[in-house]
Protein backbone atom coordinates (compact mmCIF):
# COMPACT_ATOMS: atom_id res chain seq x y z
CA UNK A 1 0.00 0.00 0.00
CA UNK A 2 0.98 3.31 -0.67
CA UNK A 3 1.78 5.47 2.57
CA UNK A 4 4.13 8.15 0.98
CA UNK A 5 1.89 10.71 0.24
CA UNK A 6 -1.50 10.24 2.14
CA UNK A 7 -4.80 12.27 0.97
CA UNK A 8 -7.71 13.28 3.07
CA UNK A 9 -11.03 13.43 1.37
CA UNK A 10 -12.29 17.12 1.84
CA UNK A 11 -15.73 16.78 1.40
CA UNK A 12 -16.35 14.53 4.84
CA UNK A 13 -17.11 16.78 7.40
CA UNK A 14 -16.38 19.96 5.48
CA UNK A 15 -18.11 22.29 7.46
CA UNK A 16 -16.24 20.96 11.07
CA UNK A 17 -13.78 23.30 10.74
CA UNK A 18 -15.68 25.93 10.30
CA UNK A 19 -18.19 25.35 13.23
CA UNK A 20 -15.19 25.00 15.74
CA UNK A 21 -12.91 27.79 14.42
CA UNK A 22 -16.00 29.60 14.89
CA UNK A 23 -16.61 28.57 18.31
CA UNK A 24 -12.99 29.05 19.61
CA UNK A 25 -12.69 32.86 17.63
CA UNK A 26 -15.78 33.56 19.62
CA UNK A 27 -13.96 32.54 22.76
CA UNK A 28 -10.96 34.24 22.41
CA UNK A 29 -13.25 37.56 21.55
CA UNK A 30 -15.81 37.12 24.47
CA UNK A 31 -13.21 36.82 26.64
CA UNK A 32 -10.93 39.89 25.51
CA UNK A 33 -7.84 37.79 24.98
CA UNK A 34 -5.67 36.14 21.91
CA UNK A 35 -4.45 32.67 21.37
CA UNK A 36 -1.08 33.29 21.75
CA UNK A 37 0.85 33.47 24.74
CA UNK A 38 0.07 35.12 28.16
CA UNK A 39 1.83 36.45 31.18
CA UNK A 40 1.20 32.93 32.67
CA UNK A 41 3.01 31.82 29.48
CA UNK A 42 6.06 34.06 29.92
CA UNK A 43 6.59 33.37 33.55
CA UNK A 44 7.04 29.77 32.33
CA UNK A 45 9.04 30.36 29.99
CA UNK A 46 11.11 32.05 31.99
CA UNK A 47 11.13 29.22 34.89
CA UNK A 48 12.13 26.72 32.38
CA UNK A 49 14.94 28.52 30.84
CA UNK A 50 16.17 29.46 34.62
CA UNK A 51 15.75 25.83 35.39
CA UNK A 52 17.76 24.80 32.65
CA UNK A 53 20.41 27.38 32.28
CA UNK A 54 21.38 28.40 35.94
CA UNK A 55 22.34 24.67 37.27
CA UNK A 56 24.40 24.73 33.96
CA UNK A 57 26.25 28.19 34.91
CA UNK A 58 26.81 26.94 38.68
CA UNK A 59 28.00 23.64 37.41
CA UNK A 60 30.32 26.19 35.21
CA UNK A 61 32.23 28.09 38.14
CA UNK A 62 33.67 24.76 39.03
CA UNK A 63 32.19 25.36 42.72
CA UNK A 64 30.40 22.07 43.21
CA UNK A 65 32.91 19.57 43.89
CA UNK A 66 30.24 17.18 45.46
CA UNK A 67 28.82 13.97 43.43
CA UNK A 68 25.25 14.40 45.19
CA UNK A 69 25.59 17.60 43.80
CA UNK A 70 26.37 17.87 40.52
CA UNK A 71 23.82 15.33 39.77
CA UNK A 72 20.93 17.56 41.42
CA UNK A 73 22.28 20.47 39.55
CA UNK A 74 21.91 18.06 36.36
CA UNK A 75 18.58 16.38 36.93
CA UNK A 76 16.85 19.88 37.84
CA UNK A 77 18.56 21.20 34.49
CA UNK A 78 17.34 17.58 32.70
CA UNK A 79 13.73 19.12 33.99
CA UNK A 80 14.28 22.50 32.60
CA UNK A 81 15.24 20.83 29.54
CA UNK A 82 12.18 19.04 29.26
CA UNK A 83 10.12 22.16 29.68
CA UNK A 84 11.63 24.16 27.15
CA UNK A 85 11.10 21.28 24.85
CA UNK A 86 7.52 20.62 25.76
CA UNK A 87 6.60 24.41 27.00
CA UNK A 88 8.67 26.83 24.75
CA UNK A 89 10.20 25.75 21.84
CA UNK A 90 7.40 23.48 20.68
CA UNK A 91 4.76 26.59 20.87
CA UNK A 92 7.76 28.89 18.99
CA UNK A 93 7.88 25.90 16.47
CA UNK A 94 4.53 25.70 15.63
CA UNK A 95 4.08 29.82 15.64
CA UNK A 96 1.62 29.83 18.50
CA UNK A 97 4.05 31.49 20.99
CA UNK A 98 3.66 34.93 19.41
CA UNK A 99 2.24 37.07 16.66
CA UNK A 100 5.57 37.91 15.87
CA UNK A 101 7.54 35.51 13.57
CA UNK A 102 10.63 36.93 14.85
CA UNK A 103 9.90 36.27 18.26
CA UNK A 104 8.78 32.87 17.35
CA UNK A 105 12.06 32.28 15.38
CA UNK A 106 14.74 32.99 18.10
CA UNK A 107 12.27 31.67 20.84
CA UNK A 108 12.67 28.25 18.31
CA UNK A 109 16.08 28.22 19.15
CA UNK A 110 15.74 27.58 22.13
CA UNK A 111 15.50 23.88 20.71
CA UNK A 112 18.89 24.31 19.49
CA UNK A 113 20.42 25.18 22.26
CA UNK A 114 19.26 22.11 24.45
CA UNK A 115 21.50 20.03 21.97
CA UNK A 116 18.59 19.74 19.02
CA UNK A 117 17.65 20.88 15.69
CA UNK A 118 14.56 23.54 15.24
CA UNK A 119 14.83 22.83 11.07
CA UNK A 120 14.83 19.15 11.40
CA UNK A 121 12.05 19.04 14.13
CA UNK A 122 9.36 21.00 11.94
CA UNK A 123 9.60 18.12 9.01
CA UNK A 124 9.84 15.56 11.79
CA UNK A 125 6.85 17.12 13.89
CA UNK A 126 4.95 19.94 12.27
CA UNK A 127 4.59 18.19 8.71
CA UNK A 128 4.90 14.52 9.25
CA UNK A 129 3.15 13.97 12.75
CA UNK A 130 0.47 16.43 12.87
CA UNK A 131 -0.40 15.56 9.15
CA UNK A 132 0.19 12.13 8.87
CA UNK A 133 -0.74 10.93 12.30
CA UNK A 134 -0.20 7.02 13.33
CA UNK A 135 0.24 6.34 9.68
CA UNK A 136 3.13 3.65 8.89
CA UNK A 137 5.94 4.92 7.07
CA UNK A 138 4.29 8.54 6.95
CA UNK A 139 4.27 9.61 10.37
CA UNK A 140 7.97 9.98 11.58
CA UNK A 141 7.18 9.44 15.67
CA UNK A 142 6.22 5.78 15.30
CA UNK A 143 8.41 5.05 12.49
CA UNK A 144 10.76 2.97 14.95
CA UNK A 145 14.16 0.88 15.46
CA UNK A 146 13.99 -2.53 14.82
CA UNK A 147 13.88 -3.31 18.60
CA UNK A 148 10.61 -1.47 18.71
CA UNK A 149 7.36 -1.51 17.16
CA UNK A 150 4.53 1.05 17.69
CA UNK A 151 2.31 0.15 15.04
CA UNK A 152 0.12 -3.21 13.77
CA UNK A 153 1.36 -2.83 10.25
CA UNK A 154 5.38 -2.70 11.13
CA UNK A 155 7.19 -5.83 10.86
CA UNK A 156 6.93 -7.72 14.04
CA UNK A 157 10.13 -9.56 15.78
CA UNK A 158 10.20 -12.18 18.90
CA UNK A 159 11.79 -9.90 20.90
CA UNK A 160 8.97 -7.43 20.62
CA UNK A 161 6.79 -9.36 22.94
CA UNK A 162 9.44 -7.94 25.69
CA UNK A 163 9.16 -4.67 24.38
CA UNK A 164 6.94 -3.27 27.21
CA UNK A 165 9.60 -3.78 29.69
CA UNK A 166 12.72 -2.39 27.77
CA UNK A 167 10.77 0.18 26.19
CA UNK A 168 11.55 2.57 29.32
CA UNK A 169 15.13 2.58 28.82
CA UNK A 170 14.94 3.33 25.01
CA UNK A 171 12.87 6.37 26.38
CA UNK A 172 15.61 7.18 28.94
CA UNK A 173 17.88 7.44 26.44
CA UNK A 174 16.33 8.90 23.43
CA UNK A 175 17.25 12.78 23.57
CA UNK A 176 21.21 11.51 23.82
CA UNK A 177 20.03 9.74 20.52
CA UNK A 178 18.43 12.96 19.21
CA UNK A 179 21.14 15.27 20.21
CA UNK A 180 24.16 13.05 18.87
CA UNK A 181 23.47 11.48 16.10
CA UNK A 182 19.43 11.29 14.80
CA UNK A 183 19.36 15.00 13.64
CA UNK A 184 22.12 14.20 11.54
CA UNK A 185 20.47 10.84 10.17
CA UNK A 186 17.09 12.39 9.66
CA UNK A 187 18.27 15.39 7.62
CA UNK A 188 20.04 12.83 5.15
CA UNK A 189 16.76 10.90 4.91
CA UNK A 190 14.49 14.30 4.39
CA UNK A 191 16.65 15.02 1.61
CA UNK A 192 16.04 12.35 -0.18
CA UNK A 193 12.57 12.91 0.69
CA UNK A 194 12.31 15.97 -1.09
CA UNK A 195 13.16 18.68 1.97
CA UNK A 196 15.68 20.98 2.15
CA UNK A 197 16.77 21.09 -1.80
CA UNK A 198 16.91 24.77 -2.08
CA UNK A 199 19.90 25.84 -3.56
CA UNK A 200 22.30 25.60 -0.37
CA UNK A 201 19.99 24.90 2.21
CA UNK A 202 21.33 21.16 2.82
CA UNK A 203 24.68 22.71 3.54
CA UNK A 204 23.45 25.83 5.63
CA UNK A 205 21.42 23.23 8.10
CA UNK A 206 23.98 20.87 8.36
CA UNK A 207 26.44 23.83 9.00
CA UNK A 208 24.02 25.27 11.67
CA UNK A 209 23.16 22.09 13.41
CA UNK A 210 27.09 21.15 13.80
CA UNK A 211 27.86 24.83 15.05
CA UNK A 212 25.20 24.47 17.75
CA UNK A 213 25.70 21.15 19.21
CA UNK A 214 29.44 21.99 19.21
CA UNK A 215 27.93 25.27 21.33
CA UNK A 216 25.70 23.06 23.60
CA UNK A 217 28.21 19.99 24.21
CA UNK A 218 30.84 22.50 24.73
CA UNK A 219 28.68 24.54 27.99
CA UNK A 220 26.61 21.34 29.00
CA UNK A 221 29.41 18.79 29.18
CA UNK A 222 33.10 20.08 28.81
CA UNK A 223 32.93 22.94 30.31
CA UNK A 224 32.29 21.37 33.72
CA UNK A 225 34.80 18.48 32.78
CA UNK A 226 37.22 21.18 32.93
CA UNK A 227 35.97 23.23 35.82
CA UNK A 228 34.46 20.87 38.08
CA UNK A 229 37.34 19.06 40.30
CA UNK A 230 35.70 15.57 39.97
CA UNK A 231 37.04 12.24 37.61
CA UNK A 232 35.35 12.94 33.86
CA UNK A 233 33.41 9.88 34.24
CA UNK A 234 30.94 10.72 37.04
CA UNK A 235 30.30 14.86 35.01
CA UNK A 236 29.42 12.20 31.99
CA UNK A 237 27.28 9.85 34.17
CA UNK A 238 25.76 12.85 35.80
CA UNK A 239 25.41 14.22 32.17
CA UNK A 240 23.72 10.96 30.87
CA UNK A 241 21.03 11.36 33.94
CA UNK A 242 20.09 14.82 32.80
CA UNK A 243 19.18 13.64 29.18
CA UNK A 244 17.52 10.27 30.74
CA UNK A 245 15.27 12.22 32.89
CA UNK A 246 14.47 14.63 30.20
CA UNK A 247 13.89 11.74 27.21
CA UNK A 248 11.83 9.41 29.62
CA UNK A 249 9.58 12.06 30.44
CA UNK A 250 9.28 13.44 26.98
CA UNK A 251 9.31 10.45 24.70
CA UNK A 252 5.86 9.23 27.56
CA UNK A 253 4.08 12.10 27.25
CA UNK A 254 4.31 12.18 23.12
CA UNK A 255 3.82 8.72 23.10
CA UNK A 256 1.32 7.91 25.21
CA UNK A 257 -0.99 10.52 23.18
CA UNK A 258 -0.53 8.04 20.17
CA UNK A 259 0.24 4.87 21.05
CA UNK A 260 -3.00 3.82 22.84
CA UNK A 261 -5.52 0.67 22.18
CA UNK A 262 -8.27 3.63 21.90
CA UNK A 263 -6.63 4.77 18.85
CA UNK A 264 -6.19 3.87 15.40
CA UNK A 265 -3.58 3.23 12.70
CA UNK A 266 -5.20 3.76 9.40
CA UNK A 267 -3.80 2.87 6.11
CA UNK A 268 -4.03 4.58 3.09
CA UNK A 269 -5.60 2.75 -0.02
CA UNK A 270 -4.06 1.89 -3.08
CA UNK A 271 -4.05 5.27 -5.11
CA UNK A 272 -2.67 6.72 -1.50
CA UNK A 273 -6.54 8.32 0.08
CA UNK A 274 -7.48 7.67 3.26
CA UNK A 275 -11.08 7.33 4.36
CA UNK A 276 -11.43 9.65 6.76
CA UNK A 277 -11.46 13.69 6.74
CA UNK A 278 -8.55 15.23 8.56
CA UNK A 279 -9.93 16.16 11.45
CA UNK A 280 -11.52 12.77 12.05
CA UNK A 281 -8.27 11.17 11.63
CA UNK A 282 -6.97 13.68 14.63
CA UNK A 283 -9.49 12.65 16.78
CA UNK A 284 -9.11 8.90 15.84
CA UNK A 285 -5.52 8.90 16.75
CA UNK A 286 -4.93 10.71 19.33
CA UNK A 287 -5.37 10.58 23.30
CA UNK A 288 -6.23 13.67 26.24
CA UNK A 289 -5.02 12.62 29.42
CA UNK A 290 -5.05 13.76 33.76
CA UNK A 291 -7.60 17.01 31.90
CA UNK A 292 -7.32 18.25 35.77
CA UNK A 293 -3.76 17.82 36.20
CA UNK A 294 -2.72 21.57 36.48
CA UNK A 295 0.34 20.75 37.56
CA UNK A 296 1.42 18.00 35.57
CA UNK A 297 -0.41 20.31 32.08
CA UNK A 298 1.74 23.26 33.19
CA UNK A 299 5.20 20.80 33.54
CA UNK A 300 4.59 19.14 30.34
CA UNK A 301 3.18 22.25 27.93
CA UNK A 302 -0.59 21.41 28.06
CA UNK A 303 0.45 18.11 25.96
CA UNK A 304 -2.12 16.24 28.28
CA UNK A 305 -4.69 18.00 25.77
CA UNK A 306 -2.94 16.29 22.70
CA UNK A 307 -6.10 16.82 21.14
CA UNK A 308 -6.37 20.61 21.40
CA UNK A 309 -3.10 20.68 20.27
CA UNK A 310 -3.47 18.70 17.01
CA UNK A 311 -6.35 20.58 15.54
CA UNK A 312 -5.26 23.90 16.90
CA UNK A 313 -1.98 24.32 16.40
CA UNK A 314 -1.80 27.90 16.14
CA UNK A 315 -3.06 27.99 19.51
CA UNK A 316 -0.65 28.40 22.43
CA UNK A 317 -0.91 25.68 25.05
CA UNK A 318 -2.14 27.56 28.11
CA UNK A 319 -5.45 27.77 26.77
CA UNK A 320 -6.05 24.18 25.53
CA UNK A 321 -7.34 23.70 29.30
CA UNK A 322 -10.74 25.80 28.56
CA UNK A 323 -10.77 25.12 24.61
CA UNK A 324 -11.45 21.50 26.09
CA UNK A 325 -15.16 21.80 26.28
CA UNK A 326 -15.80 23.69 22.96
CA UNK A 327 -13.48 21.07 21.22
CA UNK A 328 -15.23 17.61 22.67
CA UNK A 329 -18.63 18.90 22.44
CA UNK A 330 -18.25 19.86 18.86
CA UNK A 331 -16.89 16.55 18.33
CA UNK A 332 -19.58 15.07 19.69
CA UNK A 333 -21.88 16.88 17.45
CA UNK A 334 -20.18 15.60 14.18
CA UNK A 335 -20.22 12.22 15.54
CA UNK A 336 -16.40 12.15 16.49
CA UNK A 337 -14.79 10.00 19.11
CA UNK A 338 -13.14 12.01 21.68
CA UNK A 339 -10.85 9.58 23.82
CA UNK A 340 -9.26 10.59 27.00
CA UNK A 341 -8.00 9.11 30.14
CA UNK A 342 -8.23 10.41 33.32
CA UNK A 343 -4.76 10.66 34.70
CA UNK A 344 -1.62 9.92 33.64
CA UNK A 345 -0.96 7.07 35.27
CA UNK A 346 -3.98 5.41 33.63
CA UNK A 347 -2.68 6.83 30.37
CA UNK A 348 0.55 5.17 31.44
CA UNK A 349 -0.62 1.53 31.86
CA UNK A 350 -2.88 1.75 28.50
CA UNK A 351 0.16 2.98 26.63
CA UNK A 352 2.11 -0.19 28.20
CA UNK A 353 -1.12 -2.57 27.34
CA UNK A 354 -0.97 -1.53 23.99
CA UNK A 355 2.84 -1.74 23.45
CA UNK A 356 2.27 -5.61 24.99
CA UNK A 357 -0.20 -5.83 22.52
CA UNK A 358 1.74 -5.07 19.88
CA UNK A 359 4.60 -7.30 20.86
CA UNK A 360 2.28 -9.93 19.70
CA UNK A 361 2.75 -11.58 16.59
CA UNK A 362 -1.15 -11.91 16.68
CA UNK A 363 -1.73 -8.19 16.65
CA UNK A 364 0.28 -7.88 12.66
CA UNK A 365 -1.05 -6.29 9.85
CA UNK A 366 1.47 -6.80 7.28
Amino acid sequence: MSTNNPRFPRELNATFSKTLRSKVSAYFKNNNTNRNANGAMVTKTIVMLSLFFVPLIILSTGIISSVWLLFLAYLIAGLGMSGIGMGIMHDAIHGSYSKNKKLNTLLGYSFNLIGANDAVWKVQHNFLHHTFTNIEHADDDINAPFFLRFSPHAKHYWLHRFQHIYVWFFYGISTLSWVTAKDFIRLKRYKKMGFFNKKHEFSKVLMAMIGWKLLYYSYALLLPMIMIPLAWWIILLAFVSMHFVTGLLVSTVFQVAHIMPDNEFPLPGTKGNMSDDWYSHQFNTTTNFAPKSRFLSWMIGGLNFQIEHHILPDVCHVHYKNLTKIVSETAAEYGMQYNVKKNFGQAIVAHTKMLRLLGRPQLAIN
